[in-house]
């Protein structure tokens, strides 16, 4: 807590003399009173931090000083120090226009009637000290409105003497600031989802890497021993755990933005319609499943197996809300012009798919971190559901909005634009989807796999000599250069992406394309980091997600091949 000076400190400083000595101020001198947003910019030089006056009372209104105080937009408030529990014995007009109350209902009242449940109790007592101290101070501080309505107060109080020193008035001034605390707030949230992003990501390769070397080494032990089920029963088990842990991973990408999506054009009601039969099972018996679609709702180009996985742990939440039973109105519209600008998004049109509970609702506390992951309330569980969503939304080019009072239920919506409206991901189309498994060529292809992971890379090694392939290996984009340059034949590029302190994989494969254009390339990462729309690249990317199984390996492999034929 940074404090203004004390009265003895103050006189032995420089002062500022007006009207002949009517009046003599404490200049603040560039020191700081403490934590308040400043409407200066700086701590300031030339404002008084205490006075001293001549004259005691408040009764002289005749002069320009009184016309300026009452003309400018700046609430303003005097206490009187010497009465009991210092009240309020002058306001201005700005300050009636505040707080909304009628001067009849301030004046004789202590300032603590504008705090409320959501005030800081530090807060306070650093005020409280000030007042004791006789010291002037500036906080930023949370009160509330004669309706109710919070507000955030950059409030300024500092001590008035007569001159002897002895303590007359406390002036103190404000400005409403909660606009600009709540802009910083969320720019401050949005770095610190964007750090967990980031971090999230970066854990999730790394997990993809291992869980790839159990997994991929699982299906080879399985191969020696299929007629043995002591054996190969509890490899099944193990197996089933990784493909979990993978999903597990999934999610953190899918909060980091970072999956691949494979966008289509769809429209929401019939996709909502569609998905009702495992909502309903999703819901049980207790709620019902109420449908409120908007009829010609344009459509949209999202991933609808994502937008699914989205809209189910939506409505998990909603259940959960409601362990007495209820409803869950799932709807759908246009988001209103006004909505758009609240959320700040793009000029353009846009849709929602909206869930409402009848739940408990949660408290801004709470609200607040909704979307973090790992953040719960409800016990067991990972807190990463409507972190994945946030993910899934927002790499959609959308947005979430969730709004929720205690007693008053939840609605959440994913908002989305409209077809056409704001640029479309152009880079959502795996061209193996689908494709037919096929045996490996009859003559003994020769596979160049290229992976910084030393286990990772003797997998894939293994899996693909194990299908008659033959392999050569590099552990860097460079030395796989070095390969091709001199002279070896490959018919397949098989190479990771993200491959730190060197050249990455699209780096490899432009280099590798501008020397042999018609060589099939098979990449595999362990996320989506903005993977199509890095270098010069046009035509889309054959990906094989990490962790990958020992037949889907050999399928995309094949596949590949076979369309170079």
């Amino acid at each position: 807590m940074v404090l203004g000076p004390d009265k003895d400190d103050a006189l032995n400083r420089p002062l500022d003399v007006q009207g002949e000595g009517q009046s003599t101020g404490v200049p603040a001198d560039g020191e700081i009173e403490g934590n308040a947003y400043n409407p200066q910019g700086n701590p300031g030089v030339n404002h008084w931090q205490a006075g001293y006056v001549a004259r005691d009372g408040l009764d002289q209104r005749g002069n320009i000083f009184f016309a300026a105080v009452e003309m400018t937009r700046m609430p303003m408030l005097i206490t009187d120090a010497r009465q009991p529990d210092n009240p309020i014995v002058f306001v201005n007009g700005a300050f009636l226009d505040l707080t909304g109350y009628p001067e009849a209902e301030i004046l004789g009242r202590n300032c603590r009637f504008l705090q409320g449940p959501e005030t800081d109790r530090a807060t306070v007592a650093e005020l409280r000290k000030a007042v004791d101290e006789r010291r002037a101070v500036a906080v930023d501080i949370l009160n509330y409105k004669a309706d109710g309505t919070p507000f955030w107060n950059a409030l300024f109080f500092g001590p008035i003497f007569d001159q002897d020193g002895q303590i007359l008035y406390f002036f103190a001034s404000q400005m409403d600031i909660t606009e600009r605390r709540t802009s910083q707030e969320s720019y401050l949230q949005a770095q610190k989802m964007e750090a967990i992003g980031q971090l999230s990501a970066g854990m999730a390769h790394d997990f993809n890497n291992l869980l790839q070397v159990i997994n991929g080494n699982l299906e080879v032990a399985l191969l020696g021993v299929k007629d043995n089920p002591k054996v190969s029963d509890p490899i099944r088990r193990a197996q089933r755990a990784t493909m979990q842990a993978g999903k597990l991973t999934q999610q953190l990408l899918t909060f980091a933005r970072k999956q691949r999506l494979e966008a289509q054009r769809l429209s929401l009601n019939s996709l909502t319609v569609e998905f009702s039969d495992m909502l309903v099972r999703t819901l049980g018996d207790k709620i019902n499943l109420r449908l409120d679609l908007k009829p010609g709702l344009p459509a949209c180009t999202v991933d609808p197996t994502y937008l699914e996985m989205a809209l189910l742990n939506v409505v998990l939440n909603a259940r959960d809300a409601m362990p007495e039973g209820g409803a869950v109105t799932v709807g759908t519209a246009v988001l209103s012009p006004e909505r758009r600008r609240l959320l700040k998004l793009a000029e353009g049109d846009y849709v929602c798919i909206c869930v409402h509970d009848e739940g408990q609702g949660m408290p801004p506390e709470i609200l607040r971190r909704a979307t973090e992951p790992f953040f719960t309330t409800k016990g067991p569980g990972t807190g990463l559901g409507l972190a994945m969503v946030h993910g899934f939304v927002q790499q959609s080019h959308g947005r979430l909005d969730i709004e929720s009072e205690p007693g008053k239920g939840t609605k959440v919506r994913m908002v989305f634009p409209v077809s056409g409206a704001v640029q479309d991901d152009a880079h959502g189309r795996d061209l193996s989807a689908g494709a037919v498994p096929v045996a490996p060529q009859r003559r003994r292809c020769r596979i160049l796999v290229v992976e910084d992971n030393d286990d990772v890379r003797e997998l894939a090694e293994a899996m693909l000599e194990l299908a008659d392939y033959e392999v050569v290996a590099a552990p860097s984009g460079e030395r796989a250069l070095g390969i091709l340059e001199n002279g070896e034949q490959v018919d397949l590029l098989f190479t990771d992406v993200i491959m730190p302190g060197g050249m990455n994989g699209l780096e490899l494969i432009e280099r590798v394309h501008a020397k042999r254009p018609g060589l099939p390339v098979l990449v595999t990462t362990g996320y989506m980091d903005e993977l199509p729309g890095r270098g010069k690249r046009s035509e889309p990317l054959d990906v094989l997600a990490k962790p990958y199984q020992h037949q889907d390996l050999l399928d995309r492999v094949s596949a590949a091949l076979k369309r170079a034929a």
